[in-house]
């Protein structure tokens, strides 16, 4: 449809008509949340025609491309212009990705895609190979998918991924504008550089900054709350960089729905940014804070939802009897509160490199994994059915939830990453009867207690 729409303006015949009809209809399915048929996916123009469109529209003129596949504008003609823009059409459609869609993160003006990419496996997590070259046809993939949301955290692969990444996006040369950076600022224990004070916030986000090579950061988000900081020391230390110009958003990463609370209300006090996004668990087998707590903070403070889960992240063997067990002893059976679940910190990770390479499991989460084996051999039977994967299938269902604004996946290379893309085709076949049907094997729908009456208790 792109490269038609491109032939059009170059006929300067049916140049208005055509313009007009084709931004009228690339911005109405820009803009439609809903997920037509697959056949209606092929035909979307990607983000890269919509932006040769605004520098054709232009007249083009200074800037150069990058070499890359991406549309710059170049000095020249019209034509030239022209000529480069379907070029890079044709690179962007070389992996096209059915499904994609751009949403609000919160109630905030930023667009993500429904898809991000969380790398911790892309650099070197536990599957991962740690391997440059690797990682950048990971990113490069996900990047001309359309997808425009890169992860990262300094508890996962830490320093180490954000200066690879740093350099795979300086070689890369995309525009900054196109996607959207977010680590997370994470407090240990065990190491001089602890809490969450003014002090390390403000070091730790210069430090990405050096290390990503780049001039701001799109979102930092804070790791877990730190009993020991004040909650108005956060905000304000969140506040400062923002104001600073070094971040442009802030957000939260497994609080509780108490402590984002907190939170928003010392920003309001103090007259600080407020939060606009937390990063929670979200999958088949956990589902209560994020089907009945982040609505309504969306709804009452405008915090949206990132979501990842063990199966998006990349976590899980590509057998389908591997999968379960390792999916379910890696999931929230071994949750301490209901707010918060994997924490991916230090402790946990290496206790998975243990699981991994001397084959040592928890005993507790092994009866765990039993105990929801079955629910899980059915859900498989289901994806295969649809003629899926596991996989595939907990992608679809978690983008089901409108909730979800942005689902992290992983992978350690583009063959995993490409699978699990393919997984939004999906969404169209979740009918009603088919998610009833995921509802009656699962059996785990969360339901808000009973409002008790302090009449009733006197």
């Amino acid at each position: 449809m792109s490269q038609l729409m491109l032939c059009s303006l170059g006929n300067s015949s049916n140049a208005g008509n055509d313009t007009n009809n084709n931004a009228n209809t690339n911005s109405s399915m820009e803009d439609d949340d809903s997920y037509p048929l697959p056949t209606i996916y092929r035909c979307r123009a990607p983000i890269a025609s919509l932006d040769c469109m605004e520098e054709f529209n232009s007249g083009g003129g200074g800037g150069g491309g990058d070499g890359l596949g991406n549309c710059g504008a170049v000095a020249g003609t019209k034509e030239q212009l022209l000529t480069n823009c379907i070029a890079a059409q044709a690179h962007r459609l070389q992996h096209p990705s059915p499904g994609i869609r751009y949403r609000n993160l919160g109630k905030s003006g930023l667009r993500v895609s429904n898809v991000g990419l969380g790398t911790w496996t892309t650099f070197g997590g536990v599957g991962g190979s740690g391997n440059e070259e690797t990682a950048e046809a990971v990113i490069a993939l996900a990047y001309d998918s359309g997808v425009n949301v890169f992860d990262l955290s300094e508890a996962h692969s830490g320093h180490r991924a954000e200066t690879q990444l740093g350099r795979i996006l300086s070689r890369r040369a995309w525009n900054r504008t196109t996607y959207v950076v977010t680590t997370k600022i994470y407090w240990n224990s065990k190491t001089e550089g602890r809490g969450l004070s003014r002090k390390h916030i403000i070091e730790s986000v210069q430090a990405s900054l050096l290390r990503l090579q780049l001039s701001y950061i799109d979102i930092v988000m804070i790791h877990k709350v730190d009993p020991m900081c004040p909650m108005e020391e956060i905000v304000r230390a969140m506040n400062y960089v923002i104001s600073k110009g070094w971040v442009m958003y802030w957000g939260t990463s497994r609080w509780s729905p108490v402590e984002i609370m907190e939170a928003y209300t010392n920003c309001r006090q103090f007259n600080c940014v407020t939060p606009i996004v937390e990063q929670a668990e979200y999958h088949l087998f956990y589902r209560e804070k994020p089907e009945l707590y982040m609505p309504e903070l969306y709804n009452k403070i405008g915090v949206g939802l990132m979501a990842w889960s063990t199966v998006t992240i990349g976590m899980v063997s590509s057998r389908t009897e591997d999968c379960g067990m390792s999916f379910l002893s890696r999931s929230s059976y071994k949750v301490k509160n209901k707010y918060s679940s994997f924490s991916w910190t230090e402790d946990e990770t290496q206790s998975l490199y243990k699981e991994q390479e001397y084959g040592w499991k928890d005993k507790l989460v092994d009866e765990e994994a039993r105990k929801y084996s079955d629910k899980f051999r059915e859900v498989s039977a289901l994806a295969d059915r649809m003629g899926c994967s596991f996989g595939q299938l907990a992608i679809a269902w978690s983008l089901k939830n409108e909730s979800v604004q942005c689902l992290l996946l992983g992978a350690a290379n583009i063959d995993q990453l490409y699978e699990s893309l393919q997984g939004l085709q999906l969404i169209p076949k979740l009918n009603a009867s088919m998610m009833s049907e995921i509802e009656r094997i699962l059996d785990n729908k969360p339901s808000r207690p009973p409002m008790v009456s302090t009449l009733a208790l006197r």
